[in-house]
């Protein structure tokens, strides 16, 4: 299972977990240089962008949003 996350490290022993874990072959770190995004994410954000022009996609307000996503 390879999945990719961006973190932020906000306390120092957990940037030592992250080296350990590095350490142990469990995990890779990639440089901001060498992250792409896939062009099949790059082609769906185009395609939203163009519903949304096209006034094909339902917009919601943020406030409705969060209402939605603490349901």
């Amino acid at each position: 299972m390879a999945n990719t996350f961006h973190i932020r490290i906000k306390k120092e022993y957990a940037a030592a977990v992250i080296e350990d874990l590095q350490k142990m072959d469990a995990v890779e770190l990639i440089s901001e240089s060498e992250f792409q995004i896939p062009d099949w994410q790059i082609e769906l954000g185009r395609k939203e962008v163009q519903n949304i022009l096209d006034g094909n996609t339902e917009l919601k307000s943020w406030e409705e949003t969060k209402k939605i996503l603490k349901a």
